[in-house]
């Protein structure tokens, strides 16, 4: 429960050393916003509206007519006054990025899967900065948040100065480009907002001429049923034979706006060595990982972001980009060894797959 505390520090002062401590316990920027995110009742409803929400219904779940939780941290958490935004760099030495989409025998996975999952990581570090604080102030109510709620992250990380929402929908900064995670602590204390920071795309659309599926559909609007993260994570189901060939060899993610974008050119490497490539995962080739057992890829991908879709998923990812990978008597052969897998979404797209190859032979 929110409420009052014994805090009689500057809230200025306070501020800046909740900054100081931040980066300290590796966060690489620290920003302060108020209680609430500008525009954003009105750009969710009409995104939803439009179905670009797919089949993630948690998304829908706290629309308008259930007090709007994701446009109003008030909601969410009664009693908040101030949002203490956090930003991490994920960005590690890896096998480079464009040379791997463009052999197509290699499986791509989004660069901020390649290590251990940022979830854990980021609350335990939050938690850390919400005890530093106590121990200064004595007791005061907080929730901390990564990606784990209705929280508009984007939206509060612009009013906290942290960024500017990208033409993709990503937060974006002039020396970190958008390689980073983000985190939040909501709390009672009265702590002054910082300036949002104003756009520098300007009249660039590289971000949307690159999307593999054109999932851009326009400046700052994606629709994620087209996106290659969704098809690829979220989506339960059965891929869309139309998008199925434009996926390529991705079968995690897709980083292809953020490689497009011009500010990630100079975008830092991490402080964290967790979240460095695991299990050869920056040059794995699909072949490989196609053969891995239920029992392999619960083992190699412990504490991997990429566990949580599962199986299944996996193995239909795979199936999809072998599909599209050139045609070997290695690809064929992987893809034959699944053709009377348990799964029926496995075995649909093995025989898509393999029909592609057929097709091209």
């Amino acid at each position: 429960m929110f409420g009052m505390h014994g805090n009689d520090e500057d809230p200025s002062k306070l501020k800046e050393d909740i900054r100081r401590w931040g980066v300290d316990l590796g966060f690489d920027a620290v920003g302060f916003s108020g209680a609430r995110v500008d525009d954003a009742e009105e750009n969710l409803n009409a995104w939803l509206a439009a179905g670009c929400h797919g089949e993630m219904d948690y998304m829908a779940a706290y629309a308008s007519d259930a007090g709007n939780n994701r446009a109003d941290p008030t909601a969410l958490v009664p009693g908040t006054r101030s949002i203490i935004t956090v930003r991490m760099n994920y960005r590690a030495v890896s096998a480079d990025s464009s040379a791997t989409l463009a052999d197509g025998e290699p499986a791509f996975v989004s660069r901020y899967a390649l290590g251990r999952d940022y979830h854990k990581l980021l609350r335990a570090r939050l938690q850390k900065l919400a005890d530093r604080i106590t121990d200064e102030i004595g007791s005061f109510a907080y929730r901390v948040f990564t990606d784990s709620a209705p929280v508009m992250e984007v939206g509060l990380a612009r009013n906290s100065g942290l960024g500017w929402r990208g033409k993709h929908t990503l937060l974006l900064d002039r020396d970190a480009g958008s390689y980073f995670f983000l985190g939040e602590i909501f709390t009672d204390l009265a702590l002054p907002p910082d300036t949002p920071v104003t756009d520098h795309c300007g009249l660039c659309t590289a971000c949307i001429s690159a999307c593999p599926t054109r999932a851009i559909v326009a400046p700052y609007r994606l629709d994620a049923r087209l996106c290659v993260s969704y098809l690829t994570i979220e989506l339960k189901g059965s891929i869309p034979e139309p998008l199925r060939p434009l996926m390529g060899n991705r079968i995690y993610g897709c980083d292809d706006c953020q490689l497009a974008c011009p500010w990630n050119r100079f975008a830092p490497l991490t402080r964290e060595n967790d979240f460095a490539p695991r299990h050869g995962l920056d040059q794995a080739r699909l072949v490989e990982l196609f053969a891995w057992e239920e029992a392999d890829f619960s083992q190699r991908l412990a504490g991997s972001a990429i566990r949580r879709i599962g199986y299944e998923r996996w193995l239909r990812n795979i199936a999809v980009a072998l599909g599209n990978a050139p045609s070997s008597a290695k690809v064929i052969s992987a893809l034959r060894s699944r053709a009377d897998h348990a799964s029926a979404l496995v075995r649909e797209h093995v025989a898509w797959a393999l029909t592609r190859h057929e097709a091209e032979d």
